[in-house]
Formats: C-alpha cells, structure tokens, sequence
C-alpha cells in the first residue's frame, strides 16, 4: 500500500514514473494468510515481480480460498478467475497423471530434493502435454507425508485395519487400501472439520501441515512413514500471461522455474523439521520398527507398481517417466547438497 501512495505522490510532483501502465496480477492460494506459505512463496514471489518489473506490475495476493476453493485452483486459473492459481494437479482425479508419479512413495526426502526433480521433470517437456492449457510458472512438492490419527496409535500394519484415513489424491488413496485402512478424499482445508466432527480417524500430511491447518490441536499419535508427497504447481492463466507487457512478461519469467521451486520446497523442510521437535515433547511421535517397516515398505512398493502399470496400460509412458524422475532426483541431491 505504501508503495502505491508513493507512485501516486510521485506522479502528482511530476517525478519520473514509468511510463507503461500498471498491470495487476490476482495470485489465488488456499493456505491461510498468516502462514510461511503465504509470506515465504506468494508474497515474496509477488514482491520480486512487482521489483523486477519496474513498477509494471502489481501482484495481489488472495489466501485462504478467497478466490476460489481449493478443489478447483487449476480451473479458476484456466477460466480466468484467478490470474495465478497455487494448487495440487492431484486434487482433479485423473488429469495429470504422470504428475502425479511424484505422490509416489520413497521417491526423495527431502520438499527440496522432490520440487528439483518436478522442475526438472517439467522442464524436459514431460508434462507439457497436461498443463497445455495454462502457463506453468513453477512447480514443486512438499517434504514426505507421515500418518496422524487422532485416538488410535498406530505401530503395526494390523493397526491400521478399517481407520478412516483423509487422503489427498487417488493415488495415495490405493496406498492406503493396500495398508488396509479406509482413505476418504479431501482438500487439505477440509481435514479439521472433517477430524472434529468425526468423519475421519486421521490423515496424512507433512510436518508443517498439522501445524498449519491447527490439526495437532486434534491429533495425539504421529506414525513416522514416507507414504507420499504432494505435487504442487503454480500456474497462470494463458491468455493473461500472452497479454503481459514485454516489461511484465519479462519479470514474471525472471521469477519462473528452479528457483522458486526450491524456495517452495525447502520451506517445507525447514518449517517441517520445527512442527516434529515440537510434536515430540507434546504428542506422541511412533518409529516403526524394522520388521513392521518391511511390511509396510513392500505395501508401498505394491502401489507403485500398480501406479506405474496403470499408466502403461493407457499407453502413457509411466514406466521411463518414473525412471527419469528417479535419475532426477540423484541429480538434484547432488546439487543440492
């Protein structure tokens, strides 16, 4: 706002504006407006653009489904509603589905070693195919998703028979069936209500996503298990980005790609590893044991499989995508590191 009234002041002094009108860009998200998502991605990216731009554009944050529900980011960003949507391609059963390769389980460790490697995936081409309709600005994922049940501790597999587990997507859906619990789908947004009324017995999330959604308000019991890590992207809509300025188009691909990728994935991992220090003198954080993380780990591997065939099966290339994606990663932990 200050900036603002400083252009407008200027302007009435005569003092040297840029002489371009300027352009504003509506970045919808569904993270609440007081989490390190909405300061440490959005408004950060926003300031960037608006600086690299010269003043050609104003980037207007909305968090917290204020422009839209969570369910349909990728469609508000196709439709116009949003200029720039931050959502999950998986939310949308069936659509991106060799994006969703990276939900599968023990691919990384780390959000910042996974948003590399979905970078790198995107930018070889992989996925142009289906995101043709909108204008990727960046990718990425979170760190590994653990379990977290409300009443119930989980420490073997028996346990997680009939459990009633919110899951993100189809994919970490089939997971869970081959763990024997009961995956119900939902946004992330919906899980408290969800928890507190009782529809649900638990769900999976990151560290930094029980603290942020408050759930750890509703959760006891933290079984430590990579079951999946969540694709997201942030995307623009086409024909506004085809419209930019050469000064506006020009700072939003300055502010595309790798780097901001990282930014959003290694948020996660640091914000993560303060929510499970926590956790651990405040709730009940369950290691499994060797013998019981081989049963679950062949589970897991079975998902895979399964993933991986389905994708075959519909004459996509699942099978050299999920190679590539692995071959990215060893990359990016290299580089990284």
């Amino acid at each position: 706002m200050l900036k603002k009234i400083a252009l407008t002041g200027a302007l009435a002094l005569g003092v040297a504006a840029p002489s371009h009108a300027t352009e504003t860009l509506r970045y919808a998200h569904f993270m609440s407006a007081a989490s390190w998502q909405n300061q440490t991605i959005f408004e950060d990216w926003a300031t960037a653009v608006e600086e690299a731009s010269g003043g050609a554009v104003d980037v207007q944050v909305f968090p917290a489904q204020t422009l839209g529900k969570a369910a349909a980011g990728y469609d508000n960003a196709v439709t116009g509603i949003a200029d720039i949507a931050w959502t999950v391609p998986g939310y949308t059963a069936g659509r991106f589905p060799l994006s969703q390769i990276m939900e599968l389980p023990g691919l990384f460790k780390t959000g910042a070693v996974g948003s590399c490697a979905f970078q790198k995936l995107y930018d070889s081409g992989a996925l142009d195919e289906e995101y043709a309709d909108t204008h990727i600005i960046f990718v990425h994922t979170h760190d590994p998703g653990h379990l977290h049940t409300s009443k119930k501790p989980v420490y073997t597999l028996e346990d997680m028979k009939g459990l009633k587990l919110r899951r993100p997507t189809q994919v970490v859906g089939e997971l869970l069936t081959n763990l024997g619990a009961e995956p119900v789908g939902m946004p992330a947004p919906n899980t408290y209500e969800s928890l507190q009324r009782g529809a649900i017995d638990g769900y999976m999330l990151p560290w930094e996503s029980v603290d942020s959604f408050r759930l750890d308000e509703l959760t006891e019991y933290h079984t430590v298990f990579g079951f999946y890590a969540l694709a997201f992207i942030s995307t623009m809509n086409k024909a506004k980005y085809e419209s930019l300025s050469p000064e506006a188009k020009a700072a939003v691909d300055a502010n595309s790609g790798m780097k901001w990728a990282v930014t959003a994935g290694g948020g996660y991992d640091s914000e993560g590893a303060k929510v499970l220090e926590r956790l651990k003198t405040e709730s009940t954080v369950i290691e499994l044991s060797d013998e019981e993380r081989v049963k679950w780990d062949a589970a897991a591997q079975a998902a895979t499989d399964s993933y991986i065939s389905f994708l075959n099966g519909e004459g996509l290339p699942g099978t050299a995508t999920y190679e590539a994606v692995k071959g990215y990663v060893t990359d990016c932990e290299t580089e990284l590191n």
